[in-house]
């Protein structure tokens, strides 16, 4: 099938999912009003095999020391599959299965599925990673860009995290876990019973962001979005805490948003 834009509905929620842009679901309106960042960068991408930034672009890979495109100088950022046109497999009124098979410059073949699943009140993204030949490290992420006003106040997070990863300079963790600060916040947050994170925009909407990863970037440095990134591992995590795909084993992922008005 075509990498042309799928639009998805139930109730009054409408989900734009876009194969050709990097698998990307470009769109989220609730009763007319859209939830994301509009543009070819922005709405919700994939981030796969990596999460945030790779130090120096490079990477431990069994003995072999990897590669890759610096993207973000002097690092690589947010993995290879949302810069490629992904493959839709299948597609109904509420539900898209996109498909992506890893290319140079990532030294492995594997097969990333991506389902997009709309109901009225959530959205569900589950990722998967898979190998037929070689393991190799990878991580799963999502990274939406909520719009921070909908036409009323700005949005409010609310989120409870067990620990912040200390961030250095380079904006990579720096391999300690410290209090919680306050924000801006483009930091990394541990939360071990699952991400759970509250945006409410005041009068209109609560959204929680959800996931069985403990892990959770918060991105709120910029005017118009925040980013809120459930994801399987911390930036740098292919060096620092690597998740193997095997043959036998594929990593697999899922985050929930849901919704309902106030």
């Amino acid at each position: 099938m075509s990498d042309e834009d799928i639009t998805l509905t139930a109730g009054d929620a409408e989900v734009t999912v876009q194969p050709g842009n990097g698998g990307r679901v470009g769109g989220l309106r609730i009763g007319g009003v859209e939830l994301l960042r509009q543009g070819q960068r922005f709405g919700c991408f994939p981030m796969v095999p990596w999460c945030g930034r790779i130090r120096d672009g490079r990477f431990l890979d069994g003995a072999a020391v990897r590669q890759m495109p610096l993207n973000a100088p002097p690092h690589a950022i947010h993995g290879t599959a949302r810069d490629g046109a992904w493959r839709t497999a299948r597609t109904s009124t509420a539900e898209a299965v996109l498909t992506y098979e890893l290319v140079d410059p990532w030294p492995h073949p594997g097969r990333i599925t991506q389902v997009v699943a709309l109901t009225e009140d959530a959205l569900t993204l589950t990722m998967s990673v898979e190998t037929y030949e070689s393991s190799f490290p990878a991580q799963i992420g999502w990274h939406p860009w909520f719009n921070r006003n909908l036409g009323g106040e700005d949005v409010t997070l609310d989120f409870d995290p067990a620990w912040q990863e200390e961030r250095g300079d380079d904006h990579l963790p720096a391999g300690n876990r410290v209090e919680p600060k306050p924000g801006p916040w483009d930091d990394c947050f541990g939360m071990p019973g699952g991400v759970d994170v509250t945006l409410t925009w005041p009068g209109q909407l609560e959204l929680k962001v959800t996931s069985r990863e403990e892990w959770v970037v918060v991105y709120d440095e910029q005017e118009a979005a925040v980013c809120v990134e459930p994801q399987t591992g911390p930036p740098n995590g292919l060096n620092t805490a690597p998740r193997l795909v095997t043959p036998l084993e594929p990593l697999e992922a899922t985050t929930t948003w849901s919704w309902r008005r106030l």
